[in-house]
């Protein structure tokens, strides 16, 4: 069982306003990881082991030139590096950049969130892990495919990719779903990083589906802000549809009841479809700390193996 350590000292690195004022989305991606791994309890299984999940262990036929004598130091037992063609999975994040994706009610916003935890994940899986990474961003179609490598130097193309992307215009998540389920080949884990707020929840379902059916494995990452949930608001307010610009003008307790409702539908709908495809749903609140999100990462690693 994989525990967050309430004692860490580098638990600020965790906390996304903390992380939202440090310049650098590498320096953000770091200081997470390290956070991260600084509050892990050693977990005996593999794929909960971070320490030593670039290598392997030594079997016959190895060239001894390859063991890590400092591994051995420390394990008694003989392990290997691992090179790329040995990469234990294959990864896409599927980052969402529709407009709805630029809210806040305060502080951070979802798709910055997204950015921040897509970002330290990908420098878990490619530093430390081994894993090779492919980034996709979309909003009303695919603006950028980038298909999964495991070098070390192709973090930098991630992240400078994920810090120049902005949230842009509506959004057409089943056709981004079913396209990249189409030219994902080989079998997967993807990570999606979305709102879900698309006119169409039934079709974006089929996508989720479609995943599914060929085989890849899915965590979903619900990315919503804390008034998106609670529905906190108490004055008259105006309320504007970030992706139609559409405006509404009214008190907050006139339509709080009909929202939560209709919200509560779409959260149900959106779990239950996971549940019977058996995809990891996370919810992910812009208040909540990113080791949680990592923590269920690697705990879905660790079943799926390499």
């Amino acid at each position: 069982m994989i525990k967050p350590d309430n004692t860490n000292p580098y638990n600020q690195y965790l906390d996304p306003q903390y992380i939202s004022r440090i310049s650098g989305l590498d320096l953000r991606a770091k200081l997470v990881v390290e956070g991260f791994m600084a509050g892990l309890h050693k977990s005996p299984y593999h794929g909960f082991s971070v320490e030593f999940a670039e290598h392997r262990q030594y079997m016959p036929g190895d060239e001894i030139k390859h063991v890590d004598w400092k591994v051995y130091g420390k394990t008694n037992r003989f392990y290997v590096k691992q090179f790329e063609e040995e990469t234990n999975l294959k990864c896409y994040l599927l980052m969402d950049c529709s407009a709805s994706m630029g809210y806040t009610s305060s502080g951070i916003t979802k798709f910055d969130y997204a950015t921040n935890l897509a970002a330290a994940l990908s420098y878990l899986m490619i530093r430390r892990q081994r894993d090779a990474v492919g980034l996709v961003t979309f909003d009303e179609k695919i603006r950028s495919l980038m298909l999964a490598r495991s070098v070390s130097s192709f973090l930098t193309e991630i992240l400078l990719e994920l810090e120049k992307t902005q949230p842009g215009s509506g959004t057409h998540i089943a056709d981004t779903l079913n396209n990249i389920a189409e030219r994902i080949k080989r079998r997967a884990l993807v990570l999606i990083f979305s709102d879900f707020f698309d006119e169409n929840l039934d079709a974006v379902i089929q996508g989720l589906k479609h995943f599914r059916h060929r085989k890849h494995e899915v965590v979903l990452f619900h990315m919503l802000d804390p008034q998106e949930i609670n529905f906190a608001f108490t004055d008259d307010s105006i309320f504007l549809d970030l992706e139609s610009g559409e405006k509404l003008r009214t008190q907050p307790v006139h339509i709080k009841r009909n929202y939560q409702k209709l919200f509560g539908e779409f959260l149900s709908t959106l779990k239950q479809t996971c549940r019977d495809q058996n995809i990891d749903y996370v919810q992910m609140a812009t208040d909540k700390p990113f080791d949680f999100a990592l923590m269920n990462y690697l705990q879905k690693r660790g079943k799926i193996g390499g």
